[in-house]
């Protein structure tokens, strides 16, 4: 699985990369994502996907040390991709990311391997959060209490 000594290690004296996989069916989205997480130095976009089938095989191909899903993706959804992903590698913290969040979406979700949600109108102020947060082993769902993540 990912190496915990890379996973915390998201400070701006870091020497280690930490790599992200970006799913979103929108190219626009994905540069914009790109743009703002590799203002990080120690942070790189290593992969992307168009789809949550694409999503899938560039997880299994690249082992990301965490994962950005968009929910509404063609093929396969993101939330589809999310359990398809944790099946192969549960501890790789992943972030959810739409246009619309609601709180019955957050409540219903029941795999442990999403760690985060942002909605994509709140992602200049959300998303560098975000990941810093599930890379430190909490989680990140606006308007709710971060917490450890608990193996079962």
């Amino acid at each position: 699985m990912t190496n915990p000594e890379m996973r915390h290690s998201f400070s701006e004296n870091s020497t280690s990369t930490i790599r992200i996989l970006v799913a979103d069916d929108h190219e626009v989205m994905r540069l914009g994502i790109r743009n703002l997480l590799e203002v990080r130095p120690a942070w790189k976009v290593c992969a992307e996907a168009n789809d949550g089938k694409e999503a899938v095989e560039r997880a299994i191909e690249y082992h990301p040390d965490v994962i950005i899903l968009d929910i509404a993706m063609p093929t396969m959804n993101g939330i589809e991709a999310a359990g398809h992903i944790a099946a192969f590698y549960p501890d790789i913290p992943i972030i959810l990311f739409s246009l619309h969040l609601s709180d019955e979406l957050i409540n219903n979700l029941h795999n442990q391997a999403i760690r985060g949600a942002v909605c994509k109108s709140e992602a200049g102020r959300d998303l560098v959060n975000a990941v810093e947060t599930v890379l430190d082993g909490g989680t990140f769902f606006r308007g709710r209490k971060s917490a450890p993540v608990r193996s079962a």
